[in-house]
C-alpha cells in the first residue's frame, strides 16, 4: 500500500511540476481534466450524478459544459479576465435555475444549490491555479498553493505526531491536533520565507519586504487549506463515503489529493494581489 501511493503520489507530483513549469495551454488543458474529474466526484458524492447507469441529468451536464465554457474562457482571454470568468458564472447559475424553472418539479432547489455549489467550489476554485500562474512572476507565485497546501499537511502531520495533545476537530478528523495545525502554518511560513529569498536572489524581488509578504500570505493560506481539508471530511462524512474515487492509488480521488488546493489558490491569487501587488 505505501508503495503504490508513494509511487502515485510522485507521478502526480511530476505532473503538476510540469504543468506549473511549462504553464499556458498545457497547464490550462490539465487543470480542465482535473476539473472536470473533481466535478464528477463530487457530483457523484453529493447525488446530482444518480449513478442510474450512464444517465447523466441536465444539471449535471449544465456543470460539466459551464467548466468548459469556463476554462476556454479563462485560457483565451487576455484583458479583463476576472469580469468575464465571473459572467460566465453568473450564466451557468442562470442556466441552472433554467433547468429547475422549465423542468420543474423533476429537480428540487437543493439538486440545484448542490450542482451550482459544485460547479465554484471544484471547477471555478482549481482555476484559480492557473490565474495565479498568469499573473505577473505567476510562475514562482503558483508555487505557493503547494507550499500552504500540501507542504503545510505535511508539516501538520509531523507536528501532530510529535506535539498533538488536543483534538482540532475530533468528530470530523480525529487525528488531526491543534498543535499539528500550528504546525502546518509554521511549516509553511517557514519554508515560503526560504522560497522568497531563493526567489529574489535568483531572479530579483521589487521590494525587500517580500519575504514577509511571502510570509503572510501562505500564513493565511496554510489556515484556510486545512479547513478546505476538514470541509472536504465533513463532505465525505455527510454522504458515507471514505473516499471521492480511486483514479490515483493509494490517496483515492482527485478531490482526495486537491481538497486543500481548492481552498488555497483563490486565497494565494487575491493575497498575493493585495499584499505584494503581483
Amino acid at each position: 500500500m505505501f508503495k503504490t501511493r508513494f509511487i502515485s503520489g510522485a507521478v502526480l507530483v511530476v505532473i503538476i511540476a510540469l504543468m506549473n513549469v511549462i504553464g499556458g495551454i498545457f497547464m490550462g488543458v490539465c487543470l480542465f481534466l482535473i476539473a472536470v474529474q473533481g466535478l464528477f466526484e463530487f457530483y457523484r458524492a453529493v447525488g446530482v450524478y444518480k449513478g442510474e447507469g450512464t444517465k447523466h441529468t441536465e444539471l449535471e451536464w449544465m456543470g460539466y459544459i459551464g467548466t468548459v465554457i469556463y476554462y476556454l474562457a479563462a485560457i483565451i482571454t487576455r484583458n479583463d479576465v476576472l469580469i468575464k470568468l465571473f459572467l460566465i458564472i453568473c450564466i451557468v447559475l442562470l442556466m441552472m435555475l433554467g433547468i429547475f424553472v422549465f423542468k420543474f418539479p423533476k429537480y428540487s432547489g437543493e439538486e440545484v444549490m448542490k450542482a451550482f455549489f459544485g460547479f465554484m467550489y471544484v471547477s471555478v476554485m482549481i482555476g484559480f491555479i492557473y490565474l495565479t500562474r498568469c499573473m505577473n512572476n505567476g510562475a514562482y507565485i503558483v508555487w505557493l498553493i503547494y507550499i500552504s497546501s500540501w507542504i503545510c499537511d505535511t508539516c501538520a502531520y509531523l507536528f501532530g505526531t510529535k506535539f498533538g495533545k488536543k483534538k482540532l476537530c475530533p468528530m470530523l478528523s480525529p487525528n488531526k491536533s491543534v498543535e499539528g495545525a500550528i504546525g502546518g502554518v509554521v511549516g509553511s511560513a517557514f519554508l515560503a520565507v526560504v522560497f522568497s529569498v531563493f526567489y529574489m536572489r535568483q531572479f530579483g524581488m521589487r521590494s525587500m519586504m517580500d519575504p514577509y509578504g511571502f510570509m503572510i500570505i501562505c500564513s493565511i493560506a496554510s489556515m484556510a487549506s486545512q479547513l478546505g481539508d476538514i470541509a472536504a471530511s465533513a463532505f465525505k462524512r455527510n454522504n458515507n463515503i471514505k473516499d471521492y474515487g480511486v483514479i490515483i492509488p493509494g490517496h483515492g480521488g482527485i478531490l482526495d489529493r486537491f481538497d486543500s488546493v481548492i481552498f488555497t489558490a483563490p486565497m494565494i491569487y487575491f493575497l498575493a494581489v493585495l499584499i505584494i501587488g503581483m
